[in-house]
C-alpha cells in the first residue's frame, strides 16, 4: 500500500513538473540548452548580465539552433552585422513543404527528390557570420558548422559574448541597451549577482530592450514571446541550478 501510495506521489509531482515546464519534453530544446547553458551562465554573470534571459531570446531568434540562418552562421541572438562584420548574403535555397523548413545542408538537399523541393532566392539576412574567414559572408560551405561542431559551440558563445559587451552598452547609441546597461549594474550592485537569476529580474530586462522602436525588437509581441519561452523551460531555475554547481542533467 506505501509502495502503491509513494508511486501516486512521483507521477503527481512528474506531471506538475511538466505542466511547470512543459517546453522540456522536446528533444530539440533539451539539446540546444544542454550545449550552452554553463557557458552562457559564466560569460553573462562576468558583464552582469540574465542568464535565463539570453537562453531565452536566442531560443526565439534561432528556434532553438534551428533556423537556417542561425544553423548556416552560428549567430543565434541574430545580431546585425557591424560595418566591418561580414553579413550573410542573399541564398538561393529550397524548403520542404510540410512541415515547412528551409534547407541549406547539401547532403540533405540531394537525399530529396527535385518535386519535393521549392527553391526561392533567400533575402541578405544582415546578420553577422560567424564562419571563418574566407567563408564569412559568401553563398559556399554554408552546411560548415554542421560538420565542425566546436567551432560551432565558439560562435554561438562568441555570439553571446558580443551580446553581452557591445549590445548592452554604455557606448550602445541606443536608449534601449544603454538603459539597459544601467538597469543591470544598478542591480547587480544593490543586490549582488544572484539578483541575474530571478524572473523578475529577466522580465524587466526582456521588457527594456524589446517592444518598443530603436530597441533588440520592436514588435510589442516579442517581449511576450521571449517571457513564454523564459517561463515554459524554467531557465531561471536551470540556470541557478547551473550556477550552484548541478550538472545539467541533475537540474533539467
Amino acid at each position: 500500500m506505501k509502495q502503491i501510495l509513494l508511486l501516486l506521489m512521483l507521477t503527481s509531482f512528474l506531471f506538475s513538473y511538466d505542466k511547470n515546464f512543459s517546453y522540456r519534453k522536446y528533444t530539440h530544446v533539451k539539446k540546444f540548452y544542454s550545449s550552452l547553458v554553463k557557458e552562457t551562465v559564466d560569460i553573462a554573470l562576468k558583464h552582469n548580465m540574465p542568464p535565463p534571459a539570453i537562453l531565452a531570446i536566442a531560443s526565439v531568434e534561432s528556434g532553438y539552433g534551428r533556423g537556417y540562418v542561425a544553423s548556416i552562421t552560428g549567430n543565434i541572438l541574430s545580431l546585425g552585422a557591424n560595418k566591418n562584420d561580414k553579413a550573410l548574403p542573399s541564398l538561393y535555397l529550397p524548403n520542404i513543404k510540410n512541415p515547412y523548413r528551409v534547407i541549406y545542408n547539401s547532403k540533405e538537399i540531394a537525399s530529396f527528390n527535385k518535386e519535393e523541393l521549392v527553391w526561392k532566392q533567400r533575402p541578405k539576412s544582415l546578420k553577422k557570420d560567424y564562419r571563418p574567414v574566407g567563408l564569412a559572408g559568401t553563398t559556399t560551405n554554408l552546411d560548415y558548422f554542421d560538420y565542425k561542431l566546436e567551432e560551432k559551440k565558439k560562435a554561438n558563445l562568441q555570439n553571446i559574448e558580443e551580446f553581452c559587451t557591445l549590445w548592452i552598452s554604455y557606448n550602445n547609441r541606443f536608449k534601449a541597451f544603454k538603459d539597459a546597461r544601467v538597469f543591470l549594474d544598478g542591480q547587480v550592485k544593490k543586490h549582488g549577482k544572484e539578483i541575474l537569476f530571478t524572473k523578475k529580474l529577466n522580465e524587466e530586462f526582456i521588457n527594456h530592450i524589446g517592444g518598443k522602436k530603436n530597441s533588440f525588437n520592436y514588435r510589442k509581441t516579442w517581449p511576450v514571446k521571449v517571457i513564454k519561452v523564459l517561463e515554459k523551460t524554467g531557465l531561471t531555475e536551470l540556470t541557478k541550478d547551473i550556477y550552484n554547481n548541478k550538472t545539467f542533467e541533475q537540474s533539467w
